[in-house]
């Protein structure tokens, strides 16, 4: 491009800087088309692999008859809640993360986000063990000692208490969503494209509040976005 001799030169272009991906990405494929039986009908139709799933990640409580006849309740906390405080000691002492601990989780959350997000009409693919089927769901392994502060985990599940109180909100909102896309569904097919995008929002903000807090994959605070 000429430009007049003496006319001040334009100001150079700075490229703006790339921004980082969050280490946790979650990604469904908007569906053209929803079956309406299987809609209609979709609280029956996860229950068995909803069972699976609170048989994975639930607790259980026990009773126990002591030697003086008196009955005696324990419960535990899960695996989840098993993983999370492994986890936090290995990092606290060790700097360490084993990498099938996080494979594990891993699986796990894209497990769980293949039953929540068919409970929320956003596939018809039934929930499978195995394939990860239409959903993208991804988390970057750690380097524990350069990115994980060896301290933070214990204080994760306090910082992030302000994340908790705007998904409160927002899955009150998304549920009311849900029920206004089951009734587009039933009469149309097809998934109204914003209630869809805010769902997965919600579903996108959530992973990242568990991966920072409950995880502890990430001492990248989780924004406050449903992008």
């Amino acid at each position: 491009m000429s430009t007049t001799p003496g006319a001040p030169l334009p100001p150079p272009v700075t490229p703006h800087p790339a921004v980082t991906p969050y280490p946790a990405r979650l990604n469904i494929d908007y569906p053209e088309r929803l079956d309406q039986l299987s809609s209609a009908f979709r609280l029956i139709l996860i229950i068995p692999i909803a069972i699976i799933l609170s048989i994975i990640t639930g607790g259980g409580t026990q009773s126990v008859q002591t030697a003086s006849g008196e009955w005696v309740y324990t419960s535990s906390s899960g695996i989840v809640g098993g993983l999370f405080l492994a986890t936090l000691l290995m990092i606290l002492f060790r700097q360490r993360y084993p990498r099938w601990w996080f494979d594990f989780g891993l699986e796990l959350a894209r497990f769980g986000m293949r039953v929540g997000a068919y409970l929320v009409l956003l596939t018809d693919k039934y929930p499978s063990t195995v394939e990860h089927q239409n959903i993208e769901l991804e988390i970057d392994y750690p380097d524990v000692e350069q990115d994980l502060n060896r301290w933070l985990p214990l204080v994760k599940w306090f910082l992030a208490i302000p994340h908790y109180f705007v998904l409160f909100f927002l899955s009150i909102a998304a549920f009311f969503a849900v029920i206004i896309a089951w009734f587009a569904i039933l009469f149309t097919g097809r998934y109204p494209r914003g209630l869809f995008d805010f769902v997965l929002g919600v579903g996108r903000w959530a992973l990242r509040v568990h991966v920072y807090a409950f995880m502890l994959v990430t001492d990248r605070y989780p924004p406050f976005s449903l992008e």
